[in-house]
């Protein structure tokens, strides 16, 4: 899992509430357990015209030109803005695979759907919550101003505006530790490897019968 220290980028506004995981990344594409290859079905419904269909080529598929993903202004952009229990619905991980695969490494909402929110940091990616005043502003300013930026420093946990306007936002330590390092559950665990080896090689001579292939 990629670190993440600091981020300064166009904010892609999705002023949408209640966004559940299906609307992320709806359920026919589902089949893989990779954690990529999701990012080109990433809202798929409102991004696309037509219905998709998994390994479907969607180069010439006919795009919604109104829904934010499709407009030049946002392209680019790492940082999604969204109203109120983003990610709500199933528990799917396929839902942050898809933001991180799309592009995006920051979420910023009022709220979030706590397993959603869970999954984002186990992937790699920062969920932000932030007052709806605080947001609601943020949506204004992004309105008025093309190419608005904001940059997200998680060691700090301020989220900064053009304006030099800083938010505080909180996160947990020990979720906070394992993005700034870019440790996912397994590397967690690979971090007592030679604990885990030393183990293995004691039940081998304690307990050889469990070791015959």
């Amino acid at each position: 899992m990629e670190p993440f220290k600091t981020l300064k980028s166009i904010v892609v506004p999705l002023d949408r509430a209640n966004v559940d995981t299906d609307a992320i990344i709806p359920k026919q594409f589902l089949k893989s357990i990779k954690r990529s290859g999701f990012g080109p079905n990433l809202f798929d419904e409102w991004r696309y015209l037509d219905i998709g269909e998994p390994d479907q080529d969607n180069s010439g598929r006919p795009l919604n030109k109104d829904f934010v993903l499709n407009q030049k202004r946002y392209q680019g952009g790492q940082i999604l803005l969204a109203r109120e229990n983003f990610g709500c619905g199933s528990s799917r991980e396929h839902a942050p695979w898809a933001l991180l695969d799309y592009g995006f490494r920051v979420v910023i909402a009022p709220s979030f759907a706590d397993i959603f929110f869970n999954n984002c940091f186990k992937n790699g990616i920062l969920p932000v919550v932030l007052n709806a005043e605080t947001v609601a502003k943020i949506f204004a300013e992004i309105e008025s101003e093309e190419g608005y930026e904001l940059e997200v420093n998680l060691a700090e946990q301020i989220v900064s505006t053009p304006a030099g306007l800083s938010y505080l936002f909180e996160v947990d330590e020990f979720r906070k530790y394992c993005l700034l390092n870019g440790l996912d559950d397994i590397a967690l665990t690979l971090q007592h490897e030679s604990d885990i080896d030393l183990y293995e090689a004691k039940r081998r001579k304690d307990a050889p019968w469990l070791f015959t292939s």
